[in-house]
């Protein structure tokens, strides 16, 4: 009997000792069966927001021919821009909407152009023809706002261009639109920056000083 407890007691007391040391080990004890753990706060972790702002221009639904029938798409052209000078335009396909959106956000994020921005406008006037699209893009006045329509319009907010006058020639299509202007944007030629010269001023030293030095000079000699 006494070997008995004495077991009793060994046991117990190893088994304190292993909880103790998954205590300091794992900082906390063991969840019970059949309840519930810590809840996780994920307040603390630093979440990156994403800093493009997007607006789709145009979703349309395509179908492809195949061997067993067609085959239904969904085609979307998004625009981004940070509103400052960052702007991309883009194509995506997929089997849902939000697929082809994210598709079209993804590719854009490729291939993003910077626009060169003077007092909220375009640097100088500019005419841009891509296939059937033609647009006209003319600065304008503080005040005067974002005088454009349909695509061009969305495109050029997203630019952060703030008092603009445009005018779309040619083609109604949306894509050609979109793509003429993005050309046009690419287009513009920044302004350039006047640098100071440090360049001495050389003083220009007529013939009579020069005659009337070297007098003074037979002067004072003498």
């Amino acid at each position: 009997m006494v070997e008995d407890n004495k077991k009793v007691e060994t046991g117990a007391s190893d088994q304190e000792a292993a909880n103790v040391v998954a205590q300091s080990v794992y900082g906390e004890k063991k969840r019970p069966k059949g309840g519930k753990g810590p809840r996780r706060d994920n307040r603390g972790r630093d979440e990156r927001r994403d800093e493009f702002e997007q607006r789709i221009l145009e979703v349309a639904r395509v179908t492809r021919v195949m061997a067993g029938g067609k085959r239904m798409n969904f085609r979307a052209c998004v625009a981004i821009g940070d509103r400052k000078n960052g702007i991309a335009v883009a194509l995506g396909k997929g089997a849902d909407v939000t697929m082809a959106v994210n598709k079209a956000v993804n590719r854009a994020k490729k291939n993003i152009i910077k626009v060169p921005v003077v007092n909220d406008t375009i640097p100088h006037a500019i005419e841009h023809k891509l296939g059937a699209a033609k647009i006209v893009f003319k600065p304008a006045k503080q005040g005067k706002g974002v005088m454009a329509g349909g695509v061009v319009r969305a495109i050029l907010e997203l630019a952060g261009i703030k008092n603009v006058s445009s005018k779309i020639l040619g083609t109604n299509s949306k894509i050609n639109n979109a793509r003429c202007a993005i050309a046009a944007l690419a287009s513009l030629r920044p302004v350039p920056t006047k640098e100071k010269k440090n360049n001495p001023k050389v003083e220009v030293v007529s013939e009579k000083k020069l005659v009337k030095k070297a007098v003074k000079k037979t002067e004072d000699k003498k």
